[in-house]
């Protein structure tokens, strides 16, 4: 794989793995209150790829996020971040690699009024200690737009804006992967556009790996790949996907719920 001069990677298409479920399972409850949220799933995620999950409310693409990210515990099953297994983690070690490896995006951008732009950006790596590489923090800041608005705090920005910097700042510490939950779904649809061209960006301009939560097809569409999931398994996959051919495949996964 060739690198940019910051060491990025480009956009050629990586065959490493980031990220691996093996099996992977979720159950809630007991008796007849258990429900399975994941079904001995298995998928992998590549590096400089960007990976949007969809399926019916309640198919599990939430809960296989969180699992994935160290967010949620698992029942059985595996669940690695690079050569790193996370159901062998104690609470530290796994807060370790939450904090060092994984970036974090959601619908709510979580970011603190008193801080600006820029405080916001970096304040994982000053709670961590760690001194932000500049160089690559001034390419994410120029590659989410956000140059002029650094010293701006969240009330003076847009939700756009806002979202870019939540962005930012899950791009600002290098993670080795970056998982985003319906991030757009704050946003008009201008702004929602705005942030999902950016994660695309991210993926081919800084060879970051993105994993995407969604609903909507049209923020499916931004990805490289989408995995479908329906009662807590994987039903199919698409490859360089347009929104038509995702809501198509949405229409007979629903049509299929309605008949079965």
């Amino acid at each position: 794989m060739t690198t940019t001069p910051f060491g990025a990677p480009t956009a050629v298409r990586s065959t490493a793995v980031a990220a691996r479920a093996t099996d992977l399972t979720k159950v809630y409850g007991q008796g007849e209150t258990q429900v399975v949220a994941l079904d001995a799933v298995s998928v992998e995620f590549r590096q400089a790829e960007f990976t949007a999950i969809m399926g019916p409310s309640g198919s599990g693409k939430s809960t296989l996020m969180h699992c994935m990210a160290g967010l949620d515990s698992v029942s059985g099953g595996s669940a690695r971040i690079g050569d790193t297994e996370l159901t062998s983690l104690n609470d530290k070690k796994l807060t370790r690699l939450r904090r060092d490896k994984i970036g974090f995006i959601f619908q709510a951008f979580n970011l603190l009024p008193t801080l600006n732009a820029l405080e916001n950006i970096t304040l994982p790596m000053d709670i961590a200690g760690r001194k932000p590489d500049q160089r690559w923090l001034d390419m994410v800041v120029d590659t989410v737009g956000l140059s002029g608005r650094l010293k701006h705090r969240p009330n003076q920005l847009s939700g756009g804006q806002q979202q870019r910097v939540a962005v930012a700042r899950a791009l600002a510490g290098r993670p080795e992967i970056m998982f985003a939950d319906e991030p757009t779904g704050n946003l008009d649809s201008r702004s929602g556009a705005e942030v999902l061209g950016f994660l695309r960006n991210s993926v081919r301009e800084l060879g970051q790996t993105v994993v995407m939560v969604t609903h909507d097809p049209v923020a499916a569409s931004y990805a490289d790949r989408v995995v479908f999931l329906a009662d807590g398994r994987i039903v199919d996959e698409m490859r360089d996907p347009t929104a038509d051919a995702v809501l198509d495949r949405m229409k007979r996964f629903d049509a299929k719920g309605r008949t079965s």
